[in-house]
């Protein structure tokens, strides 16, 4: 998710935007979309797919704006489908508006129905949808624009990173809880917001600082304005930002996803050694953990899996059909480097466990002697409710499995998890508390109904 907002009017709007979506691909794969602002008018393309398979340079020409967001999606909530594809756009009182979200409510079966009994109407079944229709019911009042993101940000529970474009001005706020990460940096004149700082490098961009916990950012010819409404006391951000979701060039809270992985990967090596001959990790987000792994335990560090670049992240494929054949598509083995030896193989979760089992075969396929399995995060146990796509409790293999279950399920001649308590310590110079629920179901917000 990125906004721009260009005060100079010199800037291609649609292409920064463009190129922050390519380096923010990794967040979600199964739609995306720009939409900039034209006076009171929002042109918006948007489609299921890659960002590269949806925009060129003829499409991108279109896009003429002095402000502007854009948006990659996978789905924690609401059916995959067109009709879901952010930025949503809509007529308010004084214009068009675009709208994209990355978290999850918990408390949109009430608002939705509530909202659906005085009239509204809901094309699709996002958040993303009920976020802007209570933010335009509050507009329609005669509501600032901040007074009515205040209102909304009252109404709505849960994870939430947003931006808008309204026509004089973006639109960035994040929840009480600091749940879903956004940050902000600059272009020249322009301002951005970005989900992650890796957007920022690849346009070239300075980060200046992370958007607060219920912190509303009005970026407009003016300039920036920031209004800092009351966090929640548990602040905390999603730890699986940082063992599996962001990309390793970022920060999160002022702590680095590198650091924080390969931290887990020498803590985890403490945690449970093991004699072998080379340590491997799962291309790409495991690798820097096993590099950790490496280091603690003095085996060597070695290139067993190759990743193709051209197939999705398997974990936030929406269905396990496309799961299991990904998972093939994606990796292959360097029988040359495996062969004939004890392979310790760092990944940074097991979550339904067919991908772990897959890859395990595969490298015994290869010639591998032993295969054992080391996971830089606990076992995941428990559903996520604010946007981790981390499936209902029965299809988690650790929700009903132990251990030594897992193990003989995969396939691997031993299997170590990482600690809570180890897993806490990564992230090293974090600003937040951290949200663990998904390991421990240690929930702090339930969904309503």
């Amino acid at each position: 998710m990125i906004g721009v907002y260009d005060a100079s009017r010199q800037l291609n709007v649609a292409s920064i935007i463009y190129l922050g979506l390519f380096a923010l691909q990794h967040r979600g794969q199964e739609s995306c979309g720009i939409s900039v602002q034209d006076g009171d008018k929002v042109i918006t393309h948007k489609d299921i797919g890659l960002v590269v398979d949806n925009f060129d340079s003829e499409i991108l020409a279109r896009l003429k704006g002095s402000h502007g967001i854009g948006h990659v999606r996978y789905a924690p909530h609401g059916c995959s489908g067109r009709e879901n594809t952010q930025p949503i756009e809509v007529r308010y009182r004084d214009g068009m508006m675009a709208l994209a979200h990355n978290g999850n409510l918990t408390n949109t079966v009430k608002l939705r129905r509530e909202m659906a009994d005085s009239g509204a109407v809901f094309i699709g079944d996002t958040d993303t949808e009920l976020v802007l229709k209570r933010l335009c019911r509050y507009l329609a009042a005669d509501a600032t624009v901040l007074q009515a993101v205040m209102d909304t940000m009252q109404d709505i529970r849960g994870a939430y990173a947003i931006v808008a474009t309204l026509p004089e001005m973006i639109v960035g706020f994040r929840d009480p809880h600091g749940l879903r990460p956004l940050c902000l940096g600059k272009y020249k004149d322009a301002y951005i917001l970005a989900s992650e700082s890796c957007a920022f490098s690849s346009i070239g961009a300075e980060f200046i600082r992370d958007i607060r916990p219920g912190e509303i950012v009005i970026i407009d010819d003016r300039g920036l304005h920031s209004h800092q409404t009351p966090p929640a006391p548990d602040s905390k951000l999603c730890i699986f930002e940082y063992v599996y979701f962001a990309r390793p060039d970022s920060y999160m809270d002022e702590a680095s996803i590198r650091r924080a992985r390969e931290e887990a990967g020498r803590i985890l090596a403490q945690e449970h050694p093991v004699e072998a001959d080379l340590v491997i990790g799962a291309p790409d987000s495991a690798l820097t953990a096993a590099v950790g792994f490496a280091r603690a335990s003095g085996i060597p560090f070695g290139h067993g899996l190759i990743r193709s670049r051209y197939v999705a992240r398997t974990f936030i494929q929406p269905t396990q059909e496309m799961r299991d054949a990904a998972v093939r598509l994606k990796f292959s083995v360097l029988r040359d480097e495996v062969e004939n030896k004890r392979i310790v193989m760092v990944d940074d979760s097991i979550v339904r466990g067919t991908t772990t089992s897959v890859i395990v075969q595969m490298l015994k396929d290869a010639g591998a002697t032993e295969v054992h399995m080391r996971i830089s995060s606990p076992p995941v146990k428990f559903p996520c409710y604010y946007g981790i796509d981390t499936a209902t409790a029965n299809q988690l293999i650790a929700s009903h499995m132990s251990e030594a279950e897992i193990c003989r399920k995969i396939g691997a001649d031993s299997l170590g998890y990482l600690s809570i308590e180890g897993l806490r310590k990564t992230p090293v110079g974090v600003c937040l508390g951290l949200c663990d629920a998904c390991f421990t179901g240690n929930y702090f917000l339930m969904p309503e109904e």
